[in-house]
């Protein structure tokens, strides 16, 4: 319990908030995603590429991935799945620059709320 209490005191500075994020690129809020391409300067291979050398574990494949605003910056996201270990490691790289803004763990449950959270925003088809 006690090395538990000392990973999160360790994790809490990698958590950001949108004033934090130092991106290249920030679209208006309401653009939508068929535009965000448009804006990115740097291919989604090249993202991801910065993403998983980030990751030091043998075995690790990218869960997910997407090109979105995060934090009101235009981001490649990645989801990355290490061999072994429970939950993900959570990567957002700048569209503009190639940098890697954020890199948090997020375990099972965190996941989970996520998902659900990017359901309820999800626009609701007609």
């Amino acid at each position: 319990m006690h090395s538990l209490l000392i990973w999160a005191l360790l994790l809490i500075p990698l958590s950001v908030s949108a004033a934090d994020l130092p991106c290249s690129v920030r679209p208006a809020p309401n653009t939508p995603a068929t535009a965000l391409p448009e804006f990115a300067t740097i291919s989604q291979a090249e993202a991801q590429h910065v993403a998983l050398t980030r990751v030091k574990a043998p075995t690790k494949h990218v869960a997910h991935r997407a090109l979105e605003i995060e934090h009101g910056c235009l981001v490649y996201a990645f989801d990355i799945r290490i061999a072994q270990q429970r939950g993900i490691e959570e990567i957002l790289v700048d569209a503009g620059t190639g940098t890697i803004l954020s890199h948090t763990h997020e375990s099972p449950k965190q996941e989970a709320a996520e998902r659900a959270k990017d359901r309820a925003s999800a626009p609701r088809p007609r």
